[in-house]
C-alpha cells in the first residue's frame, strides 16, 4: 500500500492554473524527486499540510485525509523546509535532547549527533554554528520525529559538501529503513544525486524524466583472454554455410530520444522537450525550460538527428526548436534574435544568412 496518495489533484490561483490534475503515488523504501518551480512548490506544500483547501482532487497518507483525521495525518509526514527556524541560543545536544522529549524518540542524543557529523560541535550553540551546520541540526529534528512519510525542501541548497553526503547517507538509510521520502525542488542535480524517480510537475501536468544509471565499472579481462589472438572473421560464403533458415534477423532501430549525463544518470528527452541548443567552448548543451543539460553530441550530429523534429541551426553555435519560437527581432540590420515562448522570454542569436533562409523557410519575402 501506498504511503502517500495524490490522486487527481489540481489548483488555480485567481483563474490561472498552477498544475492540472495529476496522479502520485509514493510507497515504503521509495524516494521520488518532485523537479517545479517555487510557486508549484509552495502551492503543493500549502495543500499538504492544511494551509490551502483542497477543492478538486485529495491527499492521504496511509489512507488518512487531512480532513478526516488532521491529527493522524500531520502526524505522519516529517517536514524540513527551506526557510526553517531553529533555538539559536541551545546548544546542538539541547537541542536534540528537546527534540528527544518532544517526539517521545527512541534515538539516543549521541547516535543522531554522530549522524549528522557535528562530534566536534555538539555542545557549541547553534549562534556559533554555520548555516550548513544548522541545516545538520534539521535533519536530526527529522530523525527524531520519525514520520512514515519525510518531505524535504530544497534540502542541499546552499550548503558545503559535508552536508550534502550526510543528507545523501540519510536519505539512503531512510530509504532502505521503510521510510517514503519527497523531494522538493527547482535543481535538477539534487534531484538526480538521490534518486532516480523523477518527475517535473508545472501547469502542463505531470511529467516522469526518463532517467537511467549508468555503468561506471568498466568490464575486466582476464590475461588469457589478453594473450587471445583475434581470430579473423568468416568470409561472406563460410558465415552462410550451416545457417539455419529460421534465424532471427537483427534490425536497426531508430533512438529518437537525446541522452544528456548529469551525475552518474543519464536522462533522455524527447525533441520536442528541447527549447534550443547552444554550443560553447567544444561542450554541447541543451536547454529545458530554464535548466542546462550536457550531452556528448558535437552539434553537426545534434542538426542532423534533430532536423526532421522541426529544429533550425540560427546559428552556428545555436540550434532552435522552432515551435518553441514566439518572435524574431531585428536589432540592426545585421543583428537578429529569437525570442522563445517561456517565462525567461529567453533570446537565442540569428545570423544574417539564417535570417534569410529561416524567410524562405516560412515563406516570407
Amino acid at each position: 500500500m501506498a504511503v502517500l496518495t495524490i490522486n487527481e489533484l489540481e489548483r488555480y490561483t485567481e483563474n490561472v492554473l498552477v498544475f492540472p490534475a495529476f496522479h502520485i503515488e509514493i510507497a515504503r523504501h521509495e524516494v521520488v524527486a518532485l523537479y517545479s518551480s517555487m510557486n508549484v512548490r509552495n502551492t503543493l506544500l500549502a495543500m499538504l499540510t492544511g494551509k490551502l483547501p483542497i477543492s478538486s482532487g485529495e491527499i492521504k497518507l496511509n489512507d488518512l485525509s487531512f480532513a478526516n483525521n488532521r491529527k493522524g495525518f500531520l502526524s505522519q509526514i516529517g517536514l524540513l523546509l527551506l526557510e526553517e527556524g531553529s533555538y539559536e541560543r541551545l546548544t546542538v545536544k539541547e537541542n536534540f535532547s528537546f527534540f528527544k522529549q518532544l517526539y517521545g524518540s527512541s534515538l539516543s542524543v549521541d547516535e543522531a549527533v554522530r549522524i549528522v557529523n557535528l562530534d566536534l560541535k555538539a555542545n557549541k550553540r547553534l549562534t556559533k554554528l554555520s548555516l550548513s551546520e544548522k541545516r545538520r541540526v534539521q535533519f536530526a529534528r527529522l530523525l527524531f520525529q520519525d514520520p512514515a512519510l519525510y518531505i524535504f525542501e530544497e534540502p542541499d541548497q546552499n550548503v558545503d559538501l559535508e552536508t550534502k553526503l550526510v543528507f545523501h547517507k540519510m536519505v539512503h538509510t531512510l530509504g532502505e529503513s521503510g521510510k517514503a521520502i519527497l523531494v522538493l525542488t527547482g535543481n535538477m542535480e539534487t534531484a538526480l544525486s538521490v534518486t532516480s524517480r523523477v518527475y517535473r510537475l508545472d501547469e502542463k501536468g505531470l511529467k516522469a524524466f526518463d532517467v537511467q544509471d549508468t555503468e561506471e565499472e568498466p568490464k575486466s579481462v582476464s590475461p588469457e583472454d589478453a594473450d587471445k589472438k583475434e581470430e579473423p572473421m568468416p568470409s561472406h560464403a563460410e558465415s552462410d554455410e550451416g545457417l539455419e533458415d529460421d534465424e532471427p534477423i537483427v534490425q536497426h532501430v531508430k533512438f529518437e530520444k537525446i541522452p544528456t549525463r548529469m551525475n552518474d544518470k543519464i536522462i533522455l528527452f524527447n525533441p520536442p522537450e528541447i527549447d534550443y541548443i547552444e554550443s560553447s567552448e567544444g561542450q554541447t548543451n541543451l536547454y529545458i525550460k530554464g535548466e542546462m543539460y550536457p550531452t556528448s553530441f558535437k552539434i553537426n550530429e545534434l542538426e542532423e538527428r534533430l532536423q526532421t523534429y522541426g529544429f533550425f541551426r540560427c546559428h552556428r553555435s545555436y540550434i532552435v526548436n522552432l515551435q518553441k519560437v514566439r518572435e524574431v527581432i531585428t536589432f540592426t540590420r545585421n543583428s537578429y534574435s529569437l525570442v522563445l515562448d517561456d517565462h525567461l522570454k529567453t533570446n537565442v542569436p540569428l545570423s544574417k544568412t539564417k535570417m534569410a533562409e529561416l524567410k524562405e523557410m516560412i515563406g516570407l519575402k
